[in-house]
């Protein structure tokens, strides 16, 4: 079993661009659509080793469209560039809002290694 928390409120807030989650204890963390697109825990992104995986671009305006709970572990994302397969666990969610500085980082510094843009 998991033993990160699971959000009690989870909103699509489309003007920010941000997936809201609040949990119990009072945490918010507040996800960027694009920051989750870049880093959706899919093979097609992740690729099917280790390693950073396939660097994402162009992604800076991403609308994430749906968002569907699946089971009891996980939410399901669908972006309008059509990306839908990764499964963002509530382990991988809390990770990503405690340590949102350092996946931006990450993103920021592969983008700059590789020539890539955000737009």
């Amino acid at each position: 079993m998991d033993n990160h928390p699971l959000p009690q409120d989870i909103r699509i807030r489309k003007q920010s661009r941000v997936l809201h989650l609040a949990y119990g204890d009072g945490t918010v963390h507040e996800l960027p659509f694009e920051l989750l697109r870049v880093y959706s825990p899919s093979a097609e992104v992740r690729g099917h080793g280790m390693g950073p995986g396939v660097l994402q671009t162009g992604k800076r305006q991403v609308m994430l469209l749906n968002v569907e709970i699946v089971g009891n572990y996980a939410l399901k994302l669908t972006f309008d560039d059509g990306h839908d397969s990764g499964l963002y666990t509530w382990r991988y969610l809390w990770d990503m809002g405690s340590k949102q500085d350092s996946f931006w980082q990450d993103y920021l510094k592969r983008l700059t290694e590789k020539g890539g843009s955000r737009d």
